[in-house]
C-alpha cells in the first residue's frame, strides 16, 4: 500500500473504534517529521495538563471532601455545566477538521469554566491560571498544525470568551467546581487517546 499523508492517516486512525486500534496497526505513515513531532510534543503537553487538573481535583477533595462522582450522584450542578463533545474523534464518519475543531472548542470552553474553579480555590490561583494558559496554548498548537496540514480552521478569539458559570450558593459552587474538573479530565483523556494512537502508527 502506498504511503499515507498525515491527514489521511488521521482520518483512518480516529475513524476506527478504539478497540480495533490496539490489535491492528494501520498502514505506515509517510514519515512526516513535523507531524510526528507535533504529536509527541502535544502528548507530553496534554499529560502535563491532565496532571494539573488532577492536582486541582485533589485540592477540591481535601478542601471540601468532594472526592468521587459516586458521592454526588443525586446532586445536579447548577447551572448546567460544559461537557464538550469529542464524538467526531472516534467515529467512522470522521473528518479531521471537525475532530480538531471539537478539541479546540472544548479547550476554549473549559478555559472559561475554570474561572469558577479560580473563585472556589483562591489558594491555588497560580495553578488554575497556569492551567488556563496551557489550555489556550494547546488549542493554539492544534490550530497551527491544522493550518500546516491545510485543514480549515475556525478562529476562537480570546475576546469572545464566555463568563464562568455562577452558582446559587456555596455548596453548589463546590459541586460545580468538582464537575468542571471531572468533565475536563474526561475530555483530556479522550483527546490524549486520539493523539497517542496517531503517534503509535
Amino acid at each position: 500500500m502506498c504511503c499515507l499523508t498525515p491527514v489521511l492517516a488521521l482520518a483512518l486512525v480516529l475513524g476506527a473504534p478504539w478497540q480495533a486500534l490496539h490489535g491492528a496497526p494501520l498502514a505506515e505513515l509517510s514519515g512526516d517529521h513535523d507531524f510526528q513531532l507535533f504529536l509527541h510534543k502535544n502528548l507530553e503537553f496534554t499529560r502535563k495538563i491532565r496532571g494539573d487538573v488532577a492536582a486541582l481535583q485533589r485540592a477540591v477533595c481535601d478542601t471540601f471532601q468532594l472526592c468521587t462522582e459516586e458521592e454526588l450522584q443525586l446532586v445536579q450542578p447548577d447551572p448546567h455545566l460544559v461537557q464538550a463533545p469529542l464524538d467526531q474523534c472516534h467515529k467512522r464518519g470522521f473528518q479531521a477538521e471537525v475532530c480538531f475543531t471539537q478539541i479546540r472548542a472544548g479547550l476554549h470552553a473549559y478555559h472559561d469554566s475554570l474561572g469558577a474553579v479560580l473563585r472556589l480555590l483562591p489558594n491555588h490561583t497560580t495553578l488554575v491560571e497556569t492551567l488556563q494558559l496551557d489550555a489556550a496554548n494547546l488549542s493554539s498548537n492544534i490550530q497551527q498544525q491544522m493550518e500546516d496540514l491545510g485543514l480549515d480552521t475556525v478562529t476562537l478569539p480570546a475576546e469572545q470568551r464566555s463568563p464562568p458559570p455562577t452558582f446559587s450558593g456555596p455548596f453548589q459552587q463546590q459541586v460545580g467546581g468538582f464537575f468542571i474538573l471531572a468533565n475536563f479530565q474526561r475530555f483530556l483523556e479522550t483527546a490524549y487517546r486520539a493523539l497517542r494512537h496517531l503517534a503509535r502508527l
